[in-house]
């Protein structure tokens, strides 16, 4: 009897208001995720801008991501927070947090196997996107929690003023000559690329080579590969072993006397975007992890990183590295890291 006293356009109105804030609810992540509509787009970026802003946990030093945030910040208005911190750091914040019972982040851009423990951790969400198809198969996971949007390719650097062009390594072979005393770097956790690369030497083989070039010329063993690559640049360290090969590079073309060196077998580590399967701002969560997928990488790429998105050059020429196994080092972490610690940076 009350219904009938209300005017029809008046009634329709009243039942919109009711019905709007139940779809709403309805919208969950994984509405938000899996969302294939032609309107897809359009929908992220509404949703997106109501939200205002996206919180995301970083590994990568401000230097290298800020130009990202512009980027993004100028294209939808949105703000940015981000936290940088070590990508293990990343993880247990995140756990910590999830366990508390809070849930302060949107998204990520990490490496793999940390990555890849956030997804054991169950704190993903798979995103549906027209963007993976323009992905090396290399890049995809089975789960689609993740996906690596470039490469952090290993090489070693050296400086050009102090390591004559006719002395310059062909091979980690040449490594064990005693010119080396006292003349090289590595950097401190690179467990992960010493487990890959001893794997495809032989791990015996593998092992021994690097005792041998450790007790004829010794490692200095340094913190960061940022920080690692600007100790070659400056002439502290004539020839570093393991840094990101684009640090080099952008070094070399900025006038620095620095040259990366890609001795086979060369590794790389896969690294990109995930979303928070709690995302507070899941929409604007979503748009980072597309934006990641697509302007990101051209910028990546013009500051001579490697991407995956095969119609964008961007890999070193004659380079096809093999990919850290992110299960393997989450399955077997312990086991290569002993090998690492007492090969290399304490060795026995």
């Amino acid at each position: 009897m009350i219904l009938k006293s209300i005017p029809a356009a008046a009634l329709a109105g009243v039942l919109a208001l009711a019905v709007t804030p139940a779809f709403a609810q309805t919208r969950t992540m994984l509405d938000i995720a899996s969302y294939q509509g032609p309107d897809r787009m359009q929908q992220l970026i509404e949703g997106a801008k109501k939200e205002g802003v996206v919180s995301v946990y970083g590994s990568t030093v401000a230097e290298d991501m800020n130009p990202i945030i512009d980027a993004f910040k100028k294209k939808y208005g949105i703000d940015f927070q981000y936290w940088r911190a070590s990508s293990e750091n990343l993880v247990q914040r995140t756990v910590a947090e999830n366990r508390a019972g809070r849930c302060t982040v949107d998204a990520f851009a990490s490496v793999a196997a940390e990555l890849e423990a956030l997804h054991r951790e169950k704190l993903l969400q798979a995103v549906k996107t027209p963007l993976t198809d323009t992905l090396m198969p290399q890049a995809l996971r089975p789960h689609g929690e993740w996906v690596a949007s470039r490469l952090n390719i290993f090489s070693a650097a050296y400086n050009t003023d102090l390591v004559k062009q006719d002395e310059v390594p062909k091979s980690y072979e040449d490594l064990k000559d005693p010119s080396w005393k006292g003349r090289l770097a590595v950097e401190a956790d690179d467990a992960d690329w010493f487990a890959t690369l001893v794997t495809k030497i032989g791990v015996e083989k593998g092992v021994q080579l690097f005792k041998q070039i450790v007790q004829t010329n010794g490692l200095s063993i340094r913190k960061g590969h940022t920080l690692l690559s600007n100790l070659v640049a400056a002439g502290e360290v004539p020839l570093a072993l393991t840094v990101y090969s684009y640090k080099p590079e952008q070094q070399k073309r900025a006038g620095a006397p620095v040259a990366p060196l890609y001795l086979a077998p060369v590794v790389a580590l896969g690294y990109g975007p995930a979303v928070a399967r709690c995302a507070p701002h899941p929409h604007a969560a979503v748009l980072f992890n597309e934006f990641m997928l697509s302007d990101a990488m051209e910028i990546f790429a013009k500051r001579d990183m490697a991407v995956t998105n095969l119609k964008i050059p961007s890999m070193p020429p004659g380079i096809e590295p093999i990919l850290i196994d992110p299960a393997d080092m989450l399955d077997n972490r312990a086991k290569w890291e002993e090998l690492w610690t007492n090969t290399v940076i304490k060795p026995k």
